[in-house]
């Protein structure tokens, strides 16, 4: 299945190409495919091309050069001697890479079973899956999700885990601030509202993403005092922008499975949003499955208290639960937002397809609205835009961003953002 051309990948480069003038290594039985996934990497201004024949010979190559001596691993799956899953599998336990990419021209479950792979705990980061013949725009977009991961980790070390006392230091402090990702009616381009997403601003680290606090503060009593200081300073966002004569935007914010069961945590939410004057119709609780199911009985008496008082509920990362689809009819959500693992690349990839629109047929017999996450390729916003999705999020429309930030943005990217839906 061939993946078309996505000029919007290329258009909008990341600010730095991470992986400029770095080592990359192509593992493929075919000379021929060989030569040509060189000449693509050669175009996206790679250093020294290595390449091998199959697994072992691979594994053999990378030693040569120690730990994390290569920035990349392209590998085909299917190949005589040691193949594409099984080098995988050694990739994840020894340092010899910082990233790689999969591709094949088989089933594309083949490569599903890739991305199904556990990574967190592995010492090379997975960019993605590419079915053959890879693009590439394709190519290049997988590239940008390396950012700024191009030093080596250390020791193959995870994150830091902060300790308790320095979460609770960065919270009185106010050192966690919103950053906000856009979410775009795909129907015309226009901005239907945002995401909050947390940061850590750190004193000496800089912005770190959710990876580096959030499973230190879940199952502990910060976890309330964090989210009330994301909510506190969502709504002062929100009186900001009213002012600034912005029209009126909702905005989602993730509420934890301690949060949502916590009848004395409501209150102190709710009581926040009345004290501020913004209305509760501004705000979009979003909870995954696991939230709900942690304590079933709970969490559906708080989102029946939260419906009752005018919040949004969205069900977050919809899909990849075991019984999404009970707990998406049980309880009162008005938005459905489908995982980023059945968005990007559902254009070319039928499991993909099936599930998606299983969701968004799912959505509109009960009249939810549905936000597709992820968006990544052009592609996959035209298929959007005629399954009927009503909204979309990802970086192919806006990466989240500063509060600072908004109002420029929306200035900047208004034509940018109706071209697109006029492509749809």
């Amino acid at each position: 299945m061939n993946q078309t051309t996505n000029t919007a990948a290329l258009e909008n480069p990341p600010p730095a190409r991470a992986w400029a003038g770095q080592r990359v290594l192509v593992v493929e039985d075919s000379t021929v495919q060989r030569g040509y996934l060189a000449g693509l990497l050669r175009q996206l201004e790679f250093g020294e091309i290595l390449e091998a024949g199959d697994g072992n010979e691979a594994l053999q190559v990378l030693e040569r050069f120690g730990e994390f001596g290569t920035f990349l691993v392209l590998t085909d799956l299917e190949m005589p001697g040691m193949d594409g899953i099984e080098l995988t599998c050694q990739l994840r336990e020894r340092c010899l890479a910082r990233h790689l990419i999969v591709v094949s021209a088989r089933d594309p479950r083949l490569l599903e079973i890739i991305e199904s792979m556990s990574f967190e705990e592995g010492h090379i980061d997975l960019l993605g899956t590419l079915l053959k013949p890879v693009q590439l725009d394709a190519l290049g977009m997988l590239l940008a999700r390396a950012g700024n991961k191009a030093e080596p980790r250390t020791a193959c070390a995870q994150p830091d885990r902060p300790c308790i006392d320095v979460l609770k230091a960065a919270i009185a402090q106010k050192q966690f601030v919103p950053y906000f990702q856009p979410k775009i009616a795909i129907a015309n381009g226009h901005l239907r509202g945002l995401e909050a997403l947390a940061r850590w601003q750190h004193p000496e680290r800089g912005v770190l993403a959710p990876l580096h606090f959030i499973e230190a503060l879940e199952g502990t009593p910060l976890m309330a005092d964090f989210t009330l200081l994301i909510v506190e300073q969502v709504l002062e966002r929100l009186t900001e922008w009213k002012h600034a004569g912005l029209p009126p935007l909702t905005v989602a914010i993730n509420l934890s499975a301690d949060n949502l069961a916590e009848r004395s945590f409501i209150d102190r939410m709710t009581e926040l949003v009345e004290a501020s004057g913004v209305p509760t119709s501004s705000l979009v609780w979003e909870v995954t499955e696991t939230a709900v199911m942690r304590q079933l009985s709970q969490a559906l008496t708080n989102m029946g208290r939260l419906r009752l008082m005018g919040y949004g509920l969205a069900m977050d990362d919809f899909g990849i639960g075991y019984s999404s689809m009970q707990q998406f009819a049980r309880c009162p959500f008005t938005e459905l937002k489908i995982d980023r693992a059945f968005v990007n690349g559902a254009a070319q990839w039928p499991n993909r397809l099936g599930v998606l629109k299983g969701a968004l047929d799912l959505a509109r017999s009960l009249n939810v609205a549905t936000v597709a996450e992820g968006v990544e390729l052009m592609e996959d916003w035209q298929l959007l835009g005629k399954l009927g999705c009503d909204m979309a999020q990802g970086y192919l429309l806006a990466r989240p961003m500063p509060a600072q930030d908004l109002v420029g943005w929306i200035k900047h990217d208004r034509r940018r953002l109706k071209a697109l839906a006029e492509q749809r």
